[in-house]
């Protein structure tokens, strides 16, 4: 990773001035044209080191969920959280979703009961009344859950993509000590999250770009587990650290 991709996928563009976060301060070189300009080293540094830290928490059998419930984001989200193996959520924080996780899983055990019932050809059993009922629900829970229907165990971080639209996953990895990796944009408060990725969090491309990273990362780590856990201990990530601002970016 370079800063080259990420100013031809345009991270460096953070919000217009009036609508900063002053705790991003540290991440901001200046700003062009009423726009707050990122530090892309912060940002390189930011993917370095959730890239290290991601890869021996995969190595060590650990569970990562992807967050985003923005549009922009949810298909890269997904697509990338398929493809290194991990979790993801993309259409709602069901509140709990880490913190009261045995509910969750209720609601998940009412999805197999539901699914049994198409697979199994019991629901021709019940009234059209019904059926529409269950298949309405069945839609429901998917749409929600589906992408962490199969997390059994609390997960060791988070990646979440806009944290400012996803304060309360934040609050939920914080109270459980769960690593908080977050693509921060100017408009969001950095506290909260463990490895901060300064950039832009609105725009497909950027999003793309800084995640594509990460998912390599887990896949690194997931290929090294052969060698065993004990192989690979995982350290608790410190909070970030503010940095002096750096060289600037040209605006598209």
């Amino acid at each position: 990773m370079n800063i080259q991709d990420l100013v031809a996928s345009g991270v460096h563009f953070g919000h217009r001035v009036s609508r900063w976060n002053p705790k991003m301060k540290p991440f901001i070189y200046g700003t062009k044209n009423l726009i707050h300009i990122v530090d892309l080293r912060q940002t390189v540094r930011g993917l370095v080191r959730a890239s290290g830290f991601l890869s021996r928490l995969a190595a060590a059998g650990k569970d990562v969920v992807f967050v985003s419930t923005k549009r922009q984001a949810q298909a890269i989200i997904k697509g990338e959280a398929e493809r290194c193996g991990m979790h993801w959520v993309t259409e709602r924080w069901l509140g709990g979703t880490l913190t009261n996780h045995a509910t969750i899983r209720t609601r998940l055990k009412r999805l197999e009961f539901l699914e049994h019932l198409e697979t199994t050809g019991e629901i021709d059993g019940y009234s059209k009344k019904m059926i529409s009922s269950f298949r309405r629900e069945r839609r429901k829970i998917l749409r929600n859950l589906e992408g962490i229907r199969n997390m059994r165990t609390l997960p060791g971080a988070l990646i979440i993509v806009d944290v400012k639209r996803e304060a309360i996953a934040v609050r939920e990895a914080n109270k459980l000590g769960v690593v908080v990796i977050g693509l921060v944009d100017t408009d969001c408060d950095p506290d909260g999250v463990d490895i901060v990725i300064p950039g832009n969090d609105d725009a497909f491309r950027a999003i793309e770009v800084m995640l594509k990273p990460l998912a390599e990362a887990i896949i690194a780590g997931r290929d090294k587990s052969v060698a065993g856990p004990a192989a690979h201990p995982v350290q608790h990530a410190e909070p970030a650290a503010g940095a002096a601002a750096a060289e600037g970016r040209e605006q598209e």
